[in-house]
């Protein structure tokens, strides 16, 4: 049985985040399913490992963490010398350290945000029967667009976001990524053409592939 343990929802973003870490990291684990529709991860047992009711939680042997930048960092640090180095080439190095954590507060603060609130218009509420508020899709994808933009210059310097080498940075847009690149705002990123060459490279590799399976 896999000394790594990971509660959540395999549909889920932060979920499917921590996923891809460990996959890039080459590690087994153990997927503790959170059934989210019937609300396990607002009652016990699920709330003994997350208090604030959200999903993913994780464990590694007796370690208990949970939230999914602490994981996938300490699972990055943790595992730095095997799999896929998720950090910076010099991880030692404060400076490029500095650059991947602005980068994933950019993910979590101006790109995620808007992305997950198109993936749920354009692609979860068809799932679940709704109907899609093309005002709220105009309106997150012009937020996206502006986010976009400044990814665009970026890619004109760099392979990936937070430098030369893939990293948590990149990673941790991947989920939403996928599930955009099922709908038509799927646009935003093919007519940006570093930003399209980042999208295809990050989301060919293996782990992301497993992750769609």
């Amino acid at each position: 049985m896999a000394s790594i343990k990971v509660f959540g929802h395999a549909t889920t973003t932060s979920t499917r985040r921590v996923l891809l870490t460990l996959h890039e990291k080459n590690l087994d684990y153990e997927l503790v399913n959170v059934e989210l529709k019937d609300g396990e991860h607002k009652k016990e047992p699920f709330l003994s490992r997350n208090p604030f009711g959200q999903v993913p939680a994780f464990e590694d042997g007796d370690l208990k963490l949970f939230g999914m930048k602490p994981i996938t960092q300490y699972i990055a640090h943790r595992y730095e010398g095997q799999g896929t180095n998720l950090l910076p080439a010099d991880s030692k190095n404060i400076a490029h350290y500095a650059t991947m954590s602005i980068g994933m507060e950019v993910e979590a603060h101006q790109f995620d945000p808007a992305a997950s609130k198109l993936a749920w218009e354009e692609l979860f509420k068809h799932i679940y029967g709704l109907t899609t508020d093309q005002a709220v899709v105009a309106e997150e994808e012009a937020k996206l667009a502006k986010v976009l933009d400044v990814y665009e210059a970026r890619l004109k310097e760099f392979k990936y976001l937070a430098g030369e080498t893939f990293t948590l940075t990149d990673l941790h847009h991947i989920p939403v990524i996928q599930y955009l690149l099922g709908t038509p705002t799927k646009k935003l990123f093919t007519e940006r053409p570093r930003v399209n060459e980042w999208v295809a490279e990050i989301t060919k590799r293996p782990a992301s592939q497993k992750i769609l399976q």
